[in-house]
């Protein structure tokens, strides 16, 4: 398999306030993880600038607009307790952006099988008229759109296994029946939402998980909700919201599992990927805060996509 990494020095000057876990040094770690030698086949790129104009194809223009207007020149400004802006948030930001849409575009020109951006801050709480839960901007809802409009894209699956829900994907995809929105994740659990019931239009399915479980009802929820939501949207291309704060080591959730079960999924996925979108695989860091536990699981998690 030929696997792409994007990522970007700018993403580690996103500043977040002192002992926040959503920080730079998150970055840091997955790239001494990713330094060693396994890697060497890596395909490595610096991530682009965005185009502004492609937020609009998740969230309005007067909402773009108030997140603009609220980053600092100096210091840090919070949007809420969670989330905050730095100088150079808005840089970072739009090449988080930059990167999943060029993803989108590797895997659609067949320049890579398989794309993983190592970039901040994350997105998939950041509903369509909201910042929160860490996140400014939707990167896998609007590489999603990026997919459908640039690509011709008809059904677009994300897959979001962040121990937190997704509210801001699920929220912009709600009645959209062409983007399959899949969650596991704990509940109960900030930011509250996911319950099994949360259905949409039949394209959102949540697999909630309780605190203190692990492998097992993880990889059962997958069995039993995900794969088969897949096998039946068979989708163009699979994108993945990547977080890593379900590791047993995290700080901030109470599920238990290990690099074994994120290698177990990316290899589940791609085999979706190899059965219905010509095995395009897109996957965009979200969460992960303990930092040992992050840059294992991102290194058994890009092995995985590289091996196949």
């Amino acid at each position: 398999m030929t696997t792409r990494l994007y990522t970007h020095p700018i993403y580690l000057e996103h500043l977040t306030t002192p002992g926040h876990p959503e920080r730079p040094d998150r970055l840091r770690a997955i790239e001494r993880a990713l330094d060693d030698e396994a890697f060497e086949m890596l395909d490595r790129a610096e991530a682009p600038m965005g185009d502004e104009r492609t937020i609009l194809y998740a969230h309005p223009e007067s909402f773009v607009e108030s997140v603009r207007r609220q980053v600092p020149e100096a210091g840090l400004a919070r949007i809420d307790g969670d989330t905050t802006l730095s100088p150079k948030s808005w840089q970072a930001a739009l090449t988080a952006i930059g990167a999943a849409n060029a993803a989108v575009d590797d895997v659609f020109a067949g320049k890579a099988d398989n794309v993983f951006v190592a970039s901040r801050p994350p997105g998939h709480h950041a509903e369509k008229t909201t910042a929160m839960g860490f996140c400014l901007f939707n990167n896998a809802a609007i590489a999603a759109r990026h997919a459908q409009r640039t690509h011709g894209a008809e059904r677009v699956a994300i897959v979001d296994w962040d121990v937190h829900h997704g509210n801001g994907t699920q929220d912009i995809f709600w009645d959209d029946p062409s983007v399959l929105y899949c969650s596991t994740h704990q509940m109960p659990l900030f930011p509250g939402t996911g319950a099994k019931s949360e259905t949409g239009v039949g394209n959102i399915v949540n697999a909630p998980l309780a605190p203190d479980t692990g492998s097992d009802h993880f990889r059962e929820a997958f069995r039993s909700r995900v794969l088969p939501a897949l096998d039946s949207f068979a989708p163009d291309l699979i994108i993945i919201s990547a977080g890593f704060d379900a590791h047993h080591r995290d700080p901030l959730a109470e599920i238990n599992l290990t690099e074994a079960d994120f290698d177990w999924a990316t290899g589940q996925l791609m085999d979706s990927a190899a059965r219905h979108s010509s095995n395009r695989l897109v996957s965009l860091l979200e969460g992960g805060y303990d930092l040992h536990g992050l840059a294992f699981s991102v290194a058994a998690h890009v092995s995985r996509l590289m091996k196949g």
